[in-house]
């Protein structure tokens, strides 16, 4: 059988990008972004910077050039781009996702077969313990790991586009992370206040950022387990890419939990997160559940899996809205004459 060139380049193109996902991860490690965007405009000035040999330097620069991550004038040297400026070394920037996807994740990708062999985590595989829990024991991982989050939340800004915040609800982020949605969500209701539970060690991360973005006073934060329980007495209870990496029966769980105490018939339950297709998906949904299978042996589910969880719990979907980046917001509301169980 003979392939035709268009075919062989279409597939070289793919089993490649492992070494593109590399180049771009080394660049981001010895801080070429930065360097060239202070003005570094030559292979001797970078290889200076960075500590790299100059044959090494000029070697990946001709890649990343060639990938548009870098421009090169003949005369003027390395120039920054869009790309390479969202690798720079700032708070905002996508360079906590690069060095994380391209060190601890590349390596449980590393695993794939086997993940999908076994349905273990390749995370687990290579580091011998699930994800969260390793992260609670490596806090400066931990700390890339939700910069990495924050990252990519770029459809945080949209949330309050398909959801009304005022009117003096009592929001109650379940696995809030560092607390960045939470500011947005305030920051929008200025009448509104604030709840978010997470482990333990995230909580000093989220004291510090809504501190010195809506002020203490608006919030109130709680260490624990959003499957055991949830603060009492929401108007809005929010599960924004939390519930991927857990079971069915812990969702339904943490969907009770919600039922049970909220402040009343009006209170909503939103969940902000990817909803993946069996049929006809793109590449985006696709290829995320797939690494949640990697990364913490969870995924996507689809919108009549998750329309079952709520209706379990004691919710029913009341209507959808489409997020940037692929998301989907599921606003959910308390189903009539269903116990919770109080």
């Amino acid at each position: 059988m003979k392939t035709e060139p268009t075919t062989a380049q279409e597939l070289v193109g793919i089993v490649t990008g492992g070494w593109r996902a590399q180049a771009v991860h080394a660049a981001a490690v010895f801080r070429l972004p930065d360097h060239v965007e202070a003005g570094l405009a030559t292979d001797p000035e970078l290889a200076a910077a960075s500590g790299v040999p100059e044959q090494g330097i000029r070697r990946l620069m001709r890649l990343l050039v060639a990938m548009r991550v870098f421009e090169e004038d003949p005369a003027l040297g390395y120039r920054s781009t869009e790309l390479s400026r969202a690798l720079l070394d700032r708070a905002g920037t996508l360079r906590d996702m690069c060095l994380l996807y391209g060190a601890e994740f590349y390596t449980a990708w590393g695993r794939a077969a086997d993940c999908l062999r076994t349905l273990t985590a390749g995370f687990e595989l290579v580091h011998g313990e699930p994800l969260y829990p390793y992260l609670d024991g490596h806090p400066d991982l931990a700390d890339r790991f939700q910069r990495t989050m924050r990252a990519g939340n770029l459809f945080f800004d949209r949330v309050p586009d398909v959801f009304d915040f005022s009117g003096g609800k009592t929001v109650v982020d379940c696995g809030g992370g560092n607390g960045h949605l939470l500011s947005v969500l305030l920051g929008a209701a200025p009448d509104a206040r604030g709840k978010l539970v997470d482990r333990d060690h995230v909580i000093p991360l989220a004291r510090a950022h809504l501190a010195g973005t809506v002020g203490p006073d608006r919030v109130e934060l709680f260490g624990g387990d959003m499957f055991r329980a949830v603060p009492e007495g929401g108007d809005v209870y929010v599960f924004c890419r939390v519930l991927a990496g857990w079971s069915d029966d812990d969702a339904v769980t943490a969907f009770t939990h919600c039922r049970r105490a909220m402040a009343g018939p009006a209170s909503r339950l939103l969940i902000l997160d990817r909803v993946v297709a069996d049929r006809g998906s793109t590449v985006l949904p696709a290829l995320w559940d797939l690494h949640l299978l990697m990364t913490t042996g969870g995924g996507h589910r689809s919108l009549d899996r998750l329309r079952s969880l709520l209706d379990r719990a004691g919710w029913h979907l009341e209507r959808t809205a489409e997020l940037p980046m692929e998301h989907t917001a599921l606003i959910a509301a308390p189903r009539t004459g269903t116990d919770t169980g109080r």
